[in-house]
């Protein structure tokens, strides 16, 4: 399918005041649910409107077609997956390096499959959408905020630590799209994250001057 022009994608506008902001999220909110009860195939602007409480009208101040509608949800979705990650990161710095791969993990699996019907249902919409651009771009972000938490790991790094977030990220992207594409996210999901913690927990022992010790 032929990628749309990003010009299609983004938003007219921005909300400015706090009464725009909850029609934003109304009708964000609205999208996901009509999403999942009817699927990308049936959603329609009017659909989402209507749950939402709002004209259509008010929702083309904002989203000028359905496939800006979808892109800003998945957006939505991504981005609260790495304020859960960059939250953790600020808070475990400082730690040692296990106990930074413990809790970045579950912080991580846990904002992406908070809510596993929808993770799904926004995975299946990502490439009609240019999802890829936004995984890029929020993926910076949390390689940022990873970065900097192992530079205070009280055990040195033997890596770069930009080399180390990279792994880390790819591991814990694989993993979720595991979940994502299983079909049974919600069964594997404490198995998948207790051995995603160990994989992360020796790969950054390994990493670690403690290992050449």
């Amino acid at each position: 399918m032929a990628s749309r022009s990003p010009a299609l994608l983004d938003p007219r506008k921005s909300p400015v005041q706090a009464r725009s902001t909850a029609s934003v999220e109304a009708i964000l909110e609205a999208t996901t649910q009509v999403l999942l009860s009817v699927g990308k195939e049936r959603l329609t602007t009017t659909r989402v409107a209507l749950r939402a409480g709002v004209s259509v009208g008010t929702l083309y101040q904002y989203f000028p077609n359905k496939s800006a509608l979808l892109q800003a949800a998945l957006k939505r979705h991504l981005d609260e997956v790495t304020k859960a990650v960059e939250l953790v990161c600020k808070e475990q710095k400082g730690n040692t390096l296990r106990q930074m791969g413990t809790a970045l993990i579950t912080s991580f699996l846990s904002a992406k499959m908070k809510d596993g019907k929808t993770s799904v249902a926004l995975y299946s919409v990502s490439s009609d959408v240019d999802g890829a651009r936004i995984v890029k771009q929020t993926g910076v972000r949390s390689n940022k905020a990873i970065v900097e938490m192992l530079a205070t790991a009280q055990e040195p790094l033997t890596k770069d630590p930009q080399l180390v977030a990279s792994m880390l990220q790819g591991a814990m992207v694989g993993v979720s799209r595991r979940l994502l594409e299983s079909g049974e996210a919600e069964k594997q999901f404490e198995t998948l994250l207790q051995e995603l913690v160990f994989f992360t927990c020796a790969y950054l022992e390994a990493c670690s001057a403690r290992a050449s010790v």
